[in-house]
């Protein structure tokens, strides 16, 4: 049977930038409730080994990271719901929050931690192979393909640095673009076309990553030639897709003020966005750096200021 609950505040999403505004809510004795999404502990569920997070010097499972992140919020007395948000009102407060299983939850401070979602180019294969050679993110992943030929699929700014950054570890870095031309910026292209380890691979798409999760991974890139339609296989272990990321933004709709990517707008030194009382952390504000580390550092700062905000929301009551 549905229903409707009431608390001081309210954490969406359950990555890196959730979990530590709950570990830091809770300990400042606001007893959030962390509702986790569709996808529980987030985009580090999907990562085998983190090997940056500091504390792990033996690096860490990204399910395990998170799992520990949990279990120490729920230590300090946050609530973690199983469910996901389909729709928020954020014009009166209450704020209001509405979830697939019916139930609603009302707040008078929320945190906004539902992140982003990288672009996949949607293939089977790649899917499969996600985690066992596949990755959308080479600071996270580069450090594993020392002196392995790697390939990067994409054309802009993004893909571009990926491209670059990966020289530092990988033997050669194939850089795979539909076109003939990159679309990054020309000093971003010209250090691509500097770099003796990249190796450009025009007019061409993936047609399938070969491999096997169970065999070593990825052992291959297959791509087609999009003039030709000729297919060629290169020599590669990893693949890593850089075409863009999402930012988990889209029940919001017009309510709160996002940039021109629909990434969630901040003030500068803050988490506060554009409706006082809601609060944004990690990967959902952030399009610039997008680490597990800098995920949390925000969602500490967001549950320093709610609880700030509901301090200053019950003096103001009592007056």
């Amino acid at each position: 049977m549905a229903k409707e609950n009431h608390h001081r505040l309210i954490i969406l999403g359950s990555g890196p930038a959730g979990y530590t505004a709950g570990i830091y809510a809770g300990r400042a004795g606001l007893h959030p409730v962390l509702i986790q999404g569709m996808q529980p502990g987030g985009q580090l569920t999907t990562t085998t080994e983190v090997d940056n997070f500091p504390g792990f010097e033996h690096g860490v499972q990204g399910p395990e990271l998170m799992e520990k992140m949990r279990a120490q919020a729920e230590r300090f007395d946050t609530e973690t719901v199983f469910d996901s948000v389909t729709a928020v009102e954020l014009g009166g407060k209450p704020f209001r929050l509405i979830c697939d299983s019916g139930d609603t939850y009302t707040c008078d401070a929320l945190i906004i931690a539902t992140g982003a979602s990288a672009r996949w180019l949607g293939l089977e294969s790649e899917q499969r192979l996600r985690g066992f050679g596949v990755s959308a993110c080479a600071t996270c992943d580069g450090f594993f393909f020392k002196g392995q030929e790697i390939a990067v699929c994409g054309g802009g700014n993004s893909a571009a640095e990926e491209a670059i950054f990966l020289t530092h570890f990988a033997s050669k870095v194939y850089l795979v673009h539909r076109r003939d031309r990159l679309r990054a910026e020309v000093a971003m292209q010209e250090r691509v076309r500097n770099n003796p380890k990249i190796e450009m691979v025009w007019d061409s798409v993936v047609d399938e990553v070969l491999g096997d999760p169970g065999a070593g991974g990825v052992r291959g890139l297959r791509v087609k030639n999009v003039k030709t339609g000729a297919l060629s296989d290169l020599p590669v272990t990893g693949v890593f897709v850089a075409i863009g990321h999402n930012p988990n933004t889209e029940i919001f709709g017009t309510q709160l003020d996002k940039d021109e990517a629909g990434y969630l707008i901040t003030r500068p030194d803050s988490t506060a966005t554009s409706i006082p009382g809601v609060f944004a952390a990690g990967d959902v504000q952030d399009r610039v750096f997008r680490q597990a580390i800098t995920a949390a550092g925000t969602g500490c700062m967001a549950a320093l200021e709610a609880e700030r905000y509901l301090v200053e929301l019950e003096e103001g009551s009592h007056q």
